[in-house]
């Protein structure tokens, strides 16, 4: 009797114990790989591990990125406490370049019916951004190709199509990655995805994800501010402002504004230009063409100079990044509207800023100099008045004045100024 009193005691127990809720953790990667994505998906494995997830489900969707950004991202699925998960998706998604790296690091690579995989042999950029030689080329080459291999192999995937990937460029469908043990599974979409993991064995753990509640893990404000600004566009727009805002600043002494812009767009571009390399050959030819505007403002070559700083502008701005990566390439249609903005800048605006400095002041004290006006009374050394600008200022002669004579303005001292009669030549003055 006691045995079954205790047994219905244990039972009740268990039966009001409530059941851990199963969950499964989202990150979404859309477009460029870069510091914030790999800052991300840092901070999801995190996360994902403290709700002790089932899985952490990294949906992607890119054409690649950077090197560095992606071998940041593989480091951290590799030490990740919770199952990492890559899914290519949505459906015309793809996986290119650095994509494939993460793609097949992951701990179960899957992909939704028609996207793709592949293309991943690096393009890099020199020292200073500028273009590799062979040697180089080809030491990039030998080492991303064993880096995706020993990836492959510790994820027990294909190999040479590995290989394939990096020297060739190979890039298969989603069907064909598949079948040659690139990919884990198919799925069409997320809830499909997690039926087929259901069950599955990962790293000595078997997954319970069918029914599992599903958590999104957006990406912060800092980071979705940094993925917005690592783009060629943004770099070309603060390469602007920079430029604008301190030529504007030194032709026009005191306006604060332009100057702070340009300080302000000037640190962004230097954490930005250790994200996307910018070439030191494009940023030259920008530094030529700034040089040869302001040179034109202080001395009119009837545009010759000019249209040799357009050249050299739009030319720079062709060079600036490196064209062969599609994440990388400034298009035209933001090539030539910078060219005619930035000519009309210094063709107009600074030139006639630059002009204006040389000019006589036409306000204050100083433009009373030179200024002709009339004796209110007798003027001589000992002092006399006049009135100009709504005011009345002592005024002393060297010589005697008559009230109502035409004077000129000659000299400024504190609220006296010094005149003479109009027709004085400079030989007659003392």
């Amino acid at each position: 009797m006691v045995r079954w009193v205790f047994a219905t005691l244990a039972l009740l127990g268990a039966w009001g114990t409530p059941v851990p809720e199963r969950q499964v953790c989202v990150a979404r990667v859309q477009g460029t790989i870069g510091p914030a994505t790999a800052d991300y998906l840092a901070r999801a494995i995190g996360e994902a591990a403290g709700r002790n997830a089932q899985c952490l489900v990294i949906e992607l969707d890119t054409p690649g990125g950077l090197l560095d950004s992606t071998k940041e991202i593989i480091q951290s699925f590799l030490r990740s406490p919770v199952p990492t998960v890559v899914f290519v998706s949505p459906q015309g998604a793809w996986a290119g370049s650095a994509g494939c790296f993460i793609t097949m690091a992951a701990d179960v690579a899957a992909m939704a019916p028609s996207t793709s995989i592949g293309a991943a042999h690096p393009v890099g950029l020199g020292p200073g951004g500028g273009k590799q030689d062979d040697v180089m080329k080809q030491k990039l080459e030998n080492f991303t190709s064993s880096y995706l291999e020993a990836i492959a192999g510790r994820r027990h995937r294909n190999i040479e199509w590995a290989r394939a990937s990096v020297r060739e460029s190979a890039a298969i469908s989603a069907d064909r990655a598949l079948e040659l043990n690139v990919v884990d599974l198919l799925a069409d979409d997320l809830p499909d995805l997690l039926k087929r993991l259901d069950g599955r064995e990962v790293g000595g753990r078997r997954l319970e994800t069918a029914g599992a509640t599903v958590s999104v893990i957006p990406l912060s404000v800092r980071e979705r501010a940094f993925q917005a600004i690592a783009h060629p566009q943004v770099m070309l727009i603060l390469m602007l402002v920079v430029v604008y805002g301190i030529i504007g600043e030194l032709t026009s002494p005191g306006a604060i504004l332009p100057g702070v812009a340009g300080v302000i767009a000037l640190l962004l571009l230097l954490y930005l230009s250790s994200v996307l390399p910018m070439s030191i050959t494009g940023l030259a030819l920008v530094a030529v063409a700034i040089l040869l505007f302001l040179v034109d403002a202080f001395a009119p070559t009837h545009g010759v100079l000019t249209a040799g700083g357009t050249l050299a502008f739009f030319l720079g701005l062709f060079m600036l990044f490196d064209r062969s990566e599609p994440f990388l390439r400034l298009s035209l249609l933001w090539m030539v509207p910078a060219t005619v903005v930035t000519v009309l800048f210094f063709s107009f605006v600074i030139a006639a800023g630059l002009r204006a400095q040389g000019l006589p002041s036409r306000a204050g004290a100083e433009a009373m100099l030179g200024r002709t006006v009339t004796a209110l009374e007798p003027i001589g050394e000992g002092g006399g008045r006049v009135f100009i600008e709504g005011e009345y200022w002592n005024a002393v002669s060297a010589g005697p004045i008559e009230a109502g004579q035409m004077v000129e303005i000659t000299a400024r001292d504190g609220l006296t100024l010094t005149v003479e009669p109009v027709g004085t030549s400079k030989e007659e003055r003392p």
